[in-house]
């Protein structure tokens, strides 16, 4: 069994965050595919339609699953760096069941709750029917972007960072083709662009469970083993519920941002859509990040390593740091020149480059958060990072758009993301100086 628990730290680091990075990459492009497609062939009201609060409420039932899948990742990331072979099979079969289920669960709720979510965040009127759509045909798939999910946590808890990134070459490349056939050839419109979606994660989740099913280890998948173990599904709940709990708020949060950023109609609307496709780069960044010193410090946690663990998240801020500085350079002085992908819509673009001006200066005040929060998480101890941020970033947000006196202005409603992130980190950074944070292996 080979895990991170020795070498050189920030190499590792790097060497594990690269092919996450690079697969959270051709992941952001399932749906950046279809929103530059969509937008150039079908206009802004279907851009709107399959971004924006599309997303983010499709994110409010597939972001809790996944936050349980973290949950398993951890514990089979410390029941690796024990080399506990028995444990780790266990653990993993269990993290299947769970996929399977809380996937069937998504794909029925989905459907049924597409058109309440979209009708709380105030979705105008033209651009409802086409999200409607949208939404209902990726949530029928929503099994299988769950069960994809827990299979990359899977070979990420174990160090193996590049077959999800293989997993979602594949994928990728399947949904452009599909997008241009179905939405530009059969012209299927937004109803094109889901099946396309939904179609190649099929194909990203076939490869994992191949891939997972011709291991020679105790890390193999055996479909007979599939089952829900009580004392590892408790295990999972505990860290992987506060991860779930905390992607809900963060939904919900932004769900009322979006419904704020609707009131200002389609060219605001649409305008946020190409925002999140633009500042996702970013995202897919400080989440690597994340992943990384999560898996990092849950194999060095479980076998006993704390100094090295936490030599690890100190190398991983530095990191961190330097990518975000590149970032806010490329976003400050190029932003535009990304809006001119999704759409020629003056308007649209001149509204796009507010908002990028108004949060992306601060996206290094965010860095503490992923980070020290996947540190914690690495350890097991996960209500506290949970705490943190639901209180700190979504309720704080919530406070925010209840006062504020700019409502009026799109500026008032985006300054939130800036000041929750600082308001956070601050919270993080103490916690992790002087919160005995590694102290909990002594209680297990």
């Amino acid at each position: 069994m080979n895990g991170i628990t020795q070498g050189v730290i920030w190499k590792q680091l790097l060497g594990f965050f690269f092919p996450i990075v690079f697969g959270t990459l051709f992941q952001q492009l399932y749906n950046t595919a279809d929103a530059i497609i969509v937008g150039q062939m079908l206009g802004k009201q279907a851009l709107a339609a399959v971004g924006g609060g599309t997303s983010t409420a499709i994110n409010l039932l597939i972001g809790f699953f996944t936050g349980l899948a973290s949950g398993a990742t951890v514990i089979i990331s410390q029941f690796y760096g024990a080399r506990d072979e028995d444990g780790v099979s266990l653990a993993i079969h269990s993290a299947a069941a769970i996929a399977l289920y809380s996937g069937i669960l998504v794909s029925v709720a989905g459907f049924f709750l597409s058109g309440p979510l979209l009708r709380a965040i105030s979705t105008p009127d033209d651009i409802y029917p086409l999200a409607l759509r949208y939404m209902r045909i990726y949530f029928g798939g929503g099994v299988v972007v769950v069960m994809y999910n827990m299979g990359s946590g899977i070979f990420r808890a174990f160090g193996d960072s590049r077959s999800p990134l293989y997993s979602l070459i594949a994928g990728c490349m399947v949904n452009i083709v599909l997008d241009i056939v179905l939405v530009g050839v059969f012209k299927m419109g937004v109803e094109g662009a889901a099946v396309a979606t939904v179609l190649s994660q099929v194909v990203s989740l076939l490869f994992v469970i191949i891939k997972l099913r011709r291991r020679k280890d105790c890390c193999r998948l055996e479909f007979k083993k599939i089952k829900a173990d009580k004392y590892i599904m408790a295990k999972t709940l505990a860290i992987g519920l506060p991860a779930g709990i905390q992607s809900i708020m963060y939904s919900v949060s932004n769900l009322m941002i979006q419904a704020g950023v609707n009131s200002f109609g389609t060219n605001a609307a649409a305008a946020w859509a190409a925002y999140g496709k633009l500042d996702s780069l970013f995202w897919m960044i400080i989440n690597a990040f994340g992943i990384a010193i999560t898996t990092f410090v849950g194999q060095n946690y479980g076998a006993g390593k704390i100094d090295r663990a936490k030599r690890g998240v100190v190398e991983c801020l530095g990191l961190a740091f330097i990518f975000t500085a590149v970032m806010e350079v490329l976003y400050i002085f190029f932003g535009r020149y990304g809006y001119l992908l999704f759409t020629t819509d003056e308007g649209v673009i001149e509204t796009g480059e507010v908002v990028l001006m108004t949060i992306a200066p601060y996206f290094f005040t965010f860095i503490c958060v992923e980070v020290l929060s996947g540190a914690i998480r690495g350890t097991g101890k996960a209500l506290i990072p949970t705490l943190f941020t639901v209180f700190g970033i979504c309720g704080l947000r919530i406070i925010w758009l209840a006062i504020l006196p700019l409502g009026n202005t799109l500026t008032g409603v985006v300054q939130c993301y800036p000041i929750t992130w600082i308001f956070t980190s601050i919270l993080f950074i103490v916690y992790y100086l002087f919160g005995n944070v590694y102290k909990i292996k002594e209680q297990t």
